[in-house]
């Protein structure tokens, strides 16, 4: 009997390939692919055409005329922007302007994250931005300016050398986000370059007063408009003078489909239009399985989760979660555990496995017994290597006949109603 075969991109980082899932042909498979996963990734054309018509902005050699100290701020490993592609552009428009290499530094904006690597520095911008400028982490322990208290009260500290300087840039890119709606915009500040205190207070007491007042949270992947939390974060990054903000969308290879140049906000709210559509994706029927496939965000793969309760209501079902990210789980000084029974200040000890999941199989070819700590109980997850381990355990439970829906990368798409 034929099998059905399957392909998802993993490996984004490591030569982005595909993995090869086989199903019984006897079962049903459907594959949910988001809207504008086959979308083309603009050419170099298209990409310099955004940077000549910034939203809501002056071009980055206007803005930069007479300004002293330059801050570009970029990503970490835990998204897809490929900054490389984008940063050519920024650095004509600052040697226009007259900016000189020893006015510009690259700060990697890893929030809660851990720090970079030089690997990963020449991943995400290139060689040739390392033999020029220096490239500094945020250190969200130390060196953070206060500026103040947003309209809903959170402390905002901002790291110290960027606030040293006169034109801040931000590179970075949109997706849904389990928090904030979408993800892009302001959040290269809050929490890219915060301190630990204001993303705890962001994070945590933000939501918490709203739970305690009782009021709808208005969270959640897909939810934007009247999201508190994307408002709070709007407001810090102006607080903070975020000067130009670089918005990716990308397409199913994690490819830059839609570029946003601008004034943050504006360029931010221009970008989510876009990403609305190219993110959506359509549940189909009511499967007994669930196979989601962490790629953008491979290292942070509990965040394929959210897509549950929107793919499957109060319902439940197997679910298969592949994590394949060699080098293992992102380091989160705020959500993760750094002993049996000791956290960050976000973190608590998980007792049960998430709503909606009878089993879990985790498949990784990098198995790390610690990377489960904000997920489940070690003791409650199957643990998988191959895939033909997971399809084995799968007929084991289902038989010959069952449905199952598979998730390409659920890290960044979103199932609107």
């Amino acid at each position: 009997m034929i099998a059905t075969t399957v392909r998802v991109p993993e490996l984004g980082w490591y030569g982005n390939g595909e993995l090869e899932l086989d199903f019984p042909a006897s079962w049903q498979v459907s594959v949910c692919r988001m809207r504008g996963h086959d979308l083309p990734c603009l050419d170099d054309a298209a990409v310099r055409d955004a940077f000549s018509r910034p939203l809501g902005a002056l071009t980055i050699r206007e803005l930069a005329r007479g300004r002293r100290q330059v801050a570009i701020l970029f990503d970490d490993m835990s998204r897809p922007t490929r900054a490389a592609r984008l940063v050519p552009c920024i650095l004509e428009e600052l040697e226009a302007a007259g900016i000189t290499d020893e006015q510009v530094r690259f700060i990697a904006a890893v929030g809660a994250h851990g720090a970079l690597t030089r690997l990963d520095y020449v991943k995400k911008l290139g060689e040739a931005v390392l033999k020029r400028f220096p490239v500094y982490n945020h250190n969200h322990y130390e060196n953070c300016m206060y500026l103040g208290e947003t309209s809903r009260g959170t402390p905002v500290a901002v790291n110290t050398e960027v606030m040293r300087c006169d034109l801040k840039i931000g590179i970075g890119c949109i997706l849904p986000h389990r928090l904030t709606g979408f993800s892009g915009g302001g959040k290269i500040i809050l929490p890219g370059v915060a301190s630990m205190d204001t993303i705890a207070a962001h994070h945590g007491d933000l939501m918490a007063k709203a739970l305690a007042s009782g009021t709808d949270l208005g969270i959640g992947l897909g939810m934007f408009d009247e999201n508190p939390l994307r408002l709070d974060v709007a407001e810090a990054a102006a607080m903070a003078g975020l000067d130009m903000k670089v918005d990716s969308v990308v397409n199913g290879r994690g490819e830059t489909a839609g570029l946003f140049v601008g004034e943050p906000l504006s360029a931010h709210i221009e970008g989510v239009k876009m990403a609305r559509e190219v993110y959506a994706s359509q549940a189909q029927g009511t499967p007994d399985v669930v196979v989601l496939n962490a790629y953008c965000k491979a290292n942070e793969a509990p965040l394929a989760m959210p897509v549950l309760p929107q793919m499957l209501g109060d319902r439940r079902a197997d679910v298969v979660l592949i994590a394949n990210a060699p080098e293992g789980q992102v380091t989160h000084y705020a959500a993760r555990s750094f002993g049996r029974n000791l956290g960050g200040r976000l973190w608590f000890p998980r007792i049960s496995l998430p709503d909606n999941v009878n089993r879990l199989i985790l498949l990784t070819r990098y198995p790390d017994r610690s990377a489960v700590d904000w997920l489940a109980p070690r003791e409650s997850i199957i643990w998988a290597e191959t895939w033909p381990e997971v399809s084995d355990r799968l007929k084991d439970c289902h038989g010959e006949s069952t449905t199952v829906a598979v998730v390409p990368d659920a890290t960044m798409q979103y199932f609107p109603a």
